[in-house]
C-alpha cells in the first residue's frame, strides 16, 4: 500500500520528523511518498492530482495523511482519483480546521485542540476522530505525534477512549493495510 503525505506549509524537517515517528513500528510493505511542497502548493487540489497521476499511482490502492493546507489539496485530489476508479483505503486529516471533509472513503480528523474538533465537526468529521487533550501546537501534532496525549471519538456514539495521535494513526494505517 502506499501512503501519500500532504504535509502543509511548514519547513520539510517538520515533516521528516512526523515520518520517522509515525512508519517506526508500521508495516514494511508500506511505501510513504511526500508530495513536494517546497515545489507545489499543498492547498491545491489540482497540483497534488497532477503529482499523483505524474508517479503512476492509478491502479494503487492509497491512504492520504495530510497537515494543515495539505488537507484542502489532499481532499481534493482524493475525491477527483476515486472518480476515476483508485480506491481510497483511508483519508486521514490532521489540524485541517475549517476545511470541508466529504468523500466516499473512510475519513478520520485529528485535532490539536477541543476547539478545534469541535468547531470542524460541522464540516465533517467522518466515524471516528481524535483530539489532543491536554491540547498542543498545530505544529506539535506533525511534528511529534507520539507526544501528543488525547482521545479517539467515536462520532455516532460519542464514546471515547484514550490514545496517542501516534498509536491512533498506527491503528488506521494498520487497519487499512489489512482491510481488503
Amino acid at each position: 500500500m502506499k501512503v501519500i503525505i500532504c504535509p502543509g506549509v511548514h519547513c520539510p524537517e517538520l515533516t521528516e520528523s512526523f515520518l520517522y515517528s509515525i512508519a517506526k513500528g508500521t508495516n514494511s510493505y508500506i511505501e510513504w511518498l511526500v508530495f513536494p511542497t517546497q515545489e507545489h502548493l499543498p492547498y491545491s487540489p489540482i497540483a497534488v492530482y497532477d503529482w499523483l497521476n505524474q508517479q503512476a499511482l492509478m491502479t494503487e490502492e492509497l491512504l492520504f495523511i495530510t497537515f494543515s493546507a495539505g488537507v484542502v489539496g489532499g481532499i481534493g485530489a482524493a475525491i477527483a482519483l476515486q472518480v476515476q476508479g483508485v480506491r481510497i483505503k483511508a483519508f486521514i486529516a490532521i489540524d485541517g480546521w475549517g476545511v470541508p471533509l466529504w468523500g466516499n472513503f473512510p475519513i478520520y480528523r485529528f485535532s490539536h485542540d477541543y476547539f478545534t474538533h469541535w468547531s470542524s465537526s460541522i464540516l465533517g468529521t467522518g466515524k471516528e476522530s481524535f483530539y489532543s487533550d491536554p491540547a498542543v501546537e498545530h505544529l506539535a501534532i506533525w511534528r511529534s505525534p507520539e507526544t501528543c496525549q488525547g482521545w479517539i471519538v467515536y462520532n455516532d456514539s460519542a464514546q471515547k477512549i484514550p490514545s496517542s495521535a501516534k498509536q491512533y494513526l498506527q491503528q488506521i494505517i494498520t487497519y487499512s493495510l489489512n482491510d481488503k
